[in-house]
């Protein structure tokens, strides 16, 4: 296999150092537990995913060309190879909009690691210690990389949680499979070569909800071919012609490759995941918590409304500020007017506000057309740390507006929600695929993974 020693590539071998030598005894309680609480929010979306359409589509054409029966795919008695089954466990996690969000590196996490990790500790079995840190090490990568990459790099057009996510996969999974620094390059170097997605598959599109599964399936792949001494780009990161960071933005002032290493040890991103607690987009939620703050102080109704404004970066215009036409399920999930229109009418926006018949609702629609999402440079200006801040004006009938600037949602990393209100959310999830007390049991043996084997997790997610 070749070496590392004959090119420049100090960001990958920092990456594949902290991911190949990472001891669970290394990782902080705080941040033990977090990963547990992350992790049980994916599956429970990976649980209601089950139904849902675009799912159901994916495992029939899967079915076609693959007979095998020996990796589960959570919440069915549905198994087939372990790549593929990665690929419909990442869909199942981001399949409704529901899944966690690193804000500053603009990545789905859950949906992209779990799915690989668990693929690799079925064929290299894992005690739930060594689960857990395999785990953390893809939470921790990921969000590097978009971090390096910034905010830029979605709005140019890719999809993030497609593109970044081959990394935090292949560095799961490597450290499932226990494979040492050298393999653990390799198995980046052949992930990023996968990456892939484009944002235009918002407008619509069901295939973009399989992104995060694609990233998901290359990065096992990267991990399962290192492993097995397939080599890949050395300088992945760092690479001046066709390397990722200099391939995935515009140029090379527009990226920062130390972000890649800083604070491994000391700084973890596993603790700066948000969760969704409405069924939309991340970039929608500070606006609809604005809203919700406003109208406790003053109450409006849609007779009630002239416009609301809303002001906010770039990214969000671009991301989520379009005028609303039907195009899909995806399309309202994405479309911050939308949402709005769907939190005034319907009070919320959770699984049940979004039925297939919602698209084309007329009365939804005309209340979208009171939403303006407009360019403040001030937020852009803060970067992509700051990238859903926004300042919501709502603009009464009778010429009051009332204003609410809102940072982060409820559920982010400045106000992460309690163990209650992540099983609760679980659980409601869940026992839309599983029995109760099936959901009970993946929630007792996850909260204390330290005394369980990996295989009983497995196990109890794959329904078999």
């Amino acid at each position: 296999m070749a070496t590392t020693h004959d090119i420049d590539n100090q960001y990958t071998q920092a990456v594949a150092d902290f991911v190949s030598a990472l001891r669970y005894e290394d990782i902080p309680a705080e941040v033990l537990h977090r990963i547990k609480l992350l992790m049980l929010d994916s599956f429970g979306c990976a649980l209601y995913g089950v139904k849902l359409e675009w799912v159901k589509i994916l495992k029939e054409t899967l079915r076609e060309v693959d007979s095998t029966e020996t990796f589960g795919t959570w919440g069915s008695t549905d198994r087939f190879s372990a790549p593929h089954a990665a690929l419909v466990n990442g869909t199942q996690v981001q399949g409704f909009e529901l899944d966690d969000v690193h804000r500053h590196g603009v990545l789905h996490v859950g949906a992209v690691t779990l799915p690989a990790v668990l693929a690799a500790a079925q064929m290299n079995p894992l005690q739930g210690k060594e689960l857990l840190a395999a785990t953390v090490a893809g939470y921790e990568i990921g969000p590097r990389v978009g971090i390096a990459m910034g905010q830029e790099h979605i709005g140019q057009g890719w999809h993030s949680g497609a593109t970044l996510g081959v990394f935090s996969a292949a560095a799961g999974a490597a450290r499932a499979f226990g494979l040492d620094r050298n393999k653990t390059v390799h198995a980046l170097g052949i992930a990023g070569t996968q990456s892939a997605g484009l944002m235009a598959a918002q407008y619509g599109a069901m295939v973009k909800r399989m992104h995060a599964g694609r990233s998901a399936q290359s990065g096992l792949y990267g991990a399962m071919l290192a492993r097995s001494g397939f080599t890949g780009i050395l300088d992945v990161f760092e690479a001046p012609y066709g390397g990722f960071c200099s391939t995935f933005s515009r140029s090379t002032d527009r990226f920062d490759l130390e972000a890649l290493r800083a604070g491994f040890g000391e700084t973890w991103e596993t603790m700066r995941i948000s969760l969704k607690f409405y069924s939309c987009v991340g970039s929608n939620h500070t606006t609809l918590d604005a809203i919700r703050t406003i109208k406790a102080r003053r109450d409006f109704t849609p007779e009630t409304l002239r416009e609301i404004v809303v002001h906010g970066s770039q990214v969000t215009v671009d991301h989520v500020g379009w005028p609303y036409s039907p195009q899909g399920l995806t399309s309202a999930q994405l479309n911050l007017p939308f949402c709005v229109a769907t939190l005034l009418l319907e009070g919320d926006v959770f699984v049940a506000q979004f039925k297939p018949e919602c698209v084309n609702d007329e009365e939804r629609i005309a209340l979208s057309r009171k939403v303006r999402v407009e360019h403040d440079p001030e937020i852009t200006a803060l970067g992509s740390k700051f990238r859903h801040k926004v300042r919501v004006d709502v603009h009464y009938d009778d010429g009051h507006v009332e204003s609410e600037t809102v940072e982060a949602p409820r559920g982010s990393e400045y106000s992460f929600a309690s163990d209650a209100d992540v099983c609760a959310k679980f659980m409601k999830l869940a026992t839309e695929t599983i029995p109760a007390d099936r959901a009970q049991q993946i929630v007792d043996v996850l909260m204390e993974m330290e005394k369980h084997d990996g295989q009983e997790l497995i196990r109890l997610l794959s329904m078999r």
